[in-house]
C-alpha cells in the first residue's frame, strides 16, 4: 500500500525562495577582486539571481547546458550557483589550480557553453582559449568600471543583469535533473566528473543542516574558506540559506592575517576549510595573542587535521568539527559533532575522538570490506576498504563508463579507495589510502601520473612517487628514481621543466632521490611500503 501524500520535486531554486522569505536580512558579505567589501541580503540576492536567470536564457542557455565558473568565493559566484541550476542548466565549477592541460580537458569534456571568470583569472583563459570551442561565451564577473582589457571578447557581468526583471517564474523541473558538475583528478588518467542532481543537492544540504547545524546559533555568520570552485564548498551555499546563516566570503585573500582581520571585523562565528589554511590563522592568533572576536566553531576537512591543531583550537574555546568526504559524495560523508558521552570525557580523551573522521551523516551508509569484497565488522579493529552509498553519492562518473565500472562494487556501493576502521559507536578512522595518492593542501596529486611523466624523461629508467609528511601541506610528493646513466642524472629543476607541461607547479615533486634499483613485491610491482620504511629519517628540502 502506498501513502497518499503530495509529491513535490526537491529543487535548488526553492532554497533561495525560502531564504529570501524567512531570512531576508541575513547577509552575503564578500571581499571583491575590485578591492572593496560588498554586502547584500538574501532578499537582494534572490532578486539578482532572477536577473541572472533571465540573462542566461537570453544567451540561449537551456536545460542540460553546462555553464562553467572560474572564480573565488563571492556573491556573484553564489548567484551563479542558483541561477544556472534554477533554469535547469548545470553549474560546472573549475579549480583554478589545475594545470592548463587538465583545465582544457574538463572544459571540453563537459562541453561548456558559457564561462564566467573573476578578473584574477582572465589571463588563464586567454592562454588556453585557442583550445576551447570557438563559440564559447565568456563573462567577466565585474562591473564596467573594473572591466579588464582582454582578448576573450568577454561580456560584463553587471551589464548582463541590469536590464533584466528581478522576478523569475522558476520551472518545475524533475528533481533528478542535473544541477552541478565537479571534476576530481582521481588516481590516474584524466579528471573524472561527478554530476550532481537537484534532489541530491537539496538532500545533502538538509543532511548537513541536521549534522552540523545543531552546533551553530540560528543565524550564525559563517566564513567559507573551502572554495566554491571545489565540490560545492562542502554544501555551504545550500546549507547556509536553509538555516538563515550569513556567509562571509573571503575572495582570494586566504593568508592568516587577512582571514583574522575579516573574521574579527565581521564577527564570524564559524569557519570552514582545510588544515593548511588554519595553520596560517593559528599563526596569526598566536602573534596577536587573541582569536578573532566571536569565533567559536571551525569545520576542518579536505585532509586529516593534525591533533596539535585540534588541541590548539579547543584550548582557544573553538569547537572543532572534523569532517570527511569526497567530491563523489557531494561531499560530506562523516562529521565530528560529538555525542554527549564524548563531551563528558577528560580533555585528552575528547581530543582522541575529535581526531577521528567522525560519524556518518544521515543518508550515508558506510561499510568496510576485505579483499574479497565481504563485509568486515565495525569493531574498531578490523580494517578494510571503505565503501559508501546514499542519495547524495554518485552512481557513476560523467561520460566515463570505464571509471564507473572500476569504482562501483557488485552491490552498487562506491569504493572510496581508503582503508579504514569503524568502531561500535560509528566513529570512522581512515588508516591509509589503498591507491597511492598524495594529498597536498587538501588537493589530490596522482603518484602514478607523476611517475609516468618522470619515466618519459630520457635520463630516468624507473621511478616511484611517495608521499612525505609536511607540517603545512599535510603531504608532499617525492620522486624516487633510477637513472639511465650514473653520470647524467637530471636535476630537479630539469625534471620540473620536463613535467610542467602536464602538471601545475604545486603538483610537482619537492625532491628527487636517486637509487640503484627500486624494491619490488613478489608480483613484480614496486613496493612503496618498503620505500616508505626506508625513509624514516628523510626530511624534505624546506625542512632541513
Amino acid at each position: 500500500m502506498l501513502g497518499q501524500m503530495m509529491q513535490r520535486p526537491l529543487l535548488i531554486s526553492e532554497i533561495m525562495t525560502y531564504a529570501a522569505e524567512l531570512f531576508p536580512n541575513s547577509e552575503i558579505v564578500s571581499v571583491r577582486t575590485e578591492g572593496d567589501i560588498h554586502r547584500q541580503t538574501y532578499r537582494e540576492t534572490a532578486a539578482r539571481v532572477a536577473q541572472l536567470a533571465h540573462a542566461l536564457q537570453s544567451k540561449g542557455m537551456k536545460v542540460g547546458d553546462r555553464i562553467a565558473t572560474l572564480a573565488w568565493n563571492g556573491y556573484r559566484h553564489f548567484e551563479l550557483y542558483y541561477a544556472i541550476s534554477g533554469i535547469g542548466s548545470v553549474c560546472h565549477t573549475i579549480n583554478p589550480r589545475l594545470s592548463a592541460e587538465q583545465m582544457i580537458y574538463i572544459i571540453n569534456h563537459a562541453e561548456d557553453r558559457m564561462l564566467f571568470i573573476d578578473t584574477t583569472f582572465v589571463p588563464i583563459l586567454e592562454a588556453i582559449k585557442g583550445h576551447l570551442r570557438n563559440d564559447m561565451i565568456y563573462v567577466v564577473m565585474t562591473d564596467r568600471a573594473h572591466m579588464p582589457e582582454n582578448s576573450l571578447n568577454a561580456l560584463c557581468y553587471e551589464e548582463l543583469l541590469e536590464a533584466e526583471d528581478t522576478s523569475f517564474d522558476w520551472p518545475d523541473l524533475d528533481e533528478n535533473t542535473a544541477s552541478g558538475l565537479c571534476y576530481t583528478s582521481g588516481t590516474t588518467g584524466n579528471p573524472k566528473g561527478a554530476l550532481y542532481s537537484h534532489r541530491s543537492t537539496v538532500l545533502h544540504g538538509l543532511y548537513t543542516a541536521l549534522a552540523i547545524g545543531v552546533t551553530l546559533p540560528p543565524e550564525a555568520r559563517i566564513l567559507p574558506v573551502v572554495p566554491l570552485f571545489h565540490v560545492n564548498a562542502w554544501g555551504l551555499p545550500y546549507f547556509a540559506p536553509l538555516m538563515g546563516h550569513s556567509l562571509v566570503m573571503p575572495g582570494g585573500a586566504l593568508d592568516g592575517a587577512s582571514l583574522w582581520k575579516l573574521m574579527n571585523d565581521e564577527k564570524v562565528d564559524s569557519a570552514w576549510g582545510v588544515p593548511t589554511v588554519w595553520m596560517g590563522l593559528m599563526g596569526e592568533i598566536k602573534a596577536k595573542g587573541a582569536k578573532p572576536e566571536g569565533f567559536e566553531h571551525v569545520v576542518i576537512g579536505g585532509s586529516a587535521a593534525p591533533r596539535s591543531m585540534i588541541e590548539a583550537f579547543e584550548k582557544q574555546d573553538v569547537d572543532v568539527v572534523h569532517a570527511w568526504g569526497m567530491t563523489e559524495m557531494s561531499p560530506i560523508g562523516t562529521h565530528g559533532t560529538m555525542p554527549e558521552f564524548v563531551n563528558d570525557m577528560p580533555f585528552d580523551k575528547k581530543i582522541d575522538y575529535k581526531a577521528l573522521q567522525g560519524r556518518r551523516v544521515f543518508g550515508v551508509d558506510l561499510k568496510i570490506v576485505d579483499d574479497h569484497g565481504d563485509r568486515l565488522p565495525h569493531d574498531g579493529k578490523a580494517a578494510g576498504e571503505l565503501f559508501v552509498r546514499g542519495n547524495a553519492i554518485i552512481s557513476g562518473y560523467f561520460k566515463n563508463d570505464e571509471a564507473t565500472k572500476s569504482a562501483m562494487d557488485r552491490d552498487g556501493w562506491f569504493g572510496t579507495g581508503d582503508i579504514a576502521t569503524i568502531d561500535s559507536d560509528g566513529f570512522l578512522s581512515i588508516q591509509d589510502r589503498a591507491k597511492d595518492l598524495v594529498k597536498s593542501g587538501g588537493e589530490w596529486i596522482s603518484s602514478i601520473d607523476l611517475e609516468n611523466s618522470a619515466i618519459a624523461h630520457p635520463g630516468i629508467v624507473n621511478a616511484a612517487v611517495i608521499a612525505i609528511p609536511h607540517p603545512k601541506w599535510d603531504e608532499r610528493p617525492v620522486l624516487v628514481a633510477v637513472a639511465a646513466s650514473e653520470g647524467e642524472k637530471p636535476t630537479l629543476e630539469e625534471l620540473h621543466d620536463h613535467m610542467s607541461e602536464h602538471f601545475a607547479k604545486w603538483q610537482l615533486p619537492d625532491d628527487v632521490i636517486w637509487v640503484d634499483e627500486l624494491p619490488l613485491t613478489a608480483t613484480g610491482k614496486v613496493s612503496k611500503m618498503t620505500l616508505r620504511q626506508g625513509m624514516g629519517d628523510y626530511k624534505l628540502p624546506d625542512q632541513r
